[in-house]
């Protein structure tokens, strides 16, 4: 049995952008989001700025539908 991370990437190239997103969330929700490991994050801040990528998804697929 293989263990799967489930914070991988489907599509290697998306990596990049998958980044920039993840750092244009948390400069909108004021967290100090670093390049690499981010150990000096509280779960509060951290789960903020996964909150935020969530948010902007819906919004922009809710956008595409109309």
């Amino acid at each position: 049995m293989t263990n799967r991370n489930s914070n991988s990437i489907n599509i290697p190239e998306a990596r990049e952008a998958m980044d920039k997103f993840k750092m244009e969330a948390a400069s909108e929700v004021g967290v100090d989001l670093r390049q690499g490991y981010n150990g000096h994050l509280t779960s509060r801040e951290a789960g903020s700025v996964g909150g935020q990528m969530v948010k902007k998804m819906i919004e922009a697929y809710e956008r595409s539908m109309k």
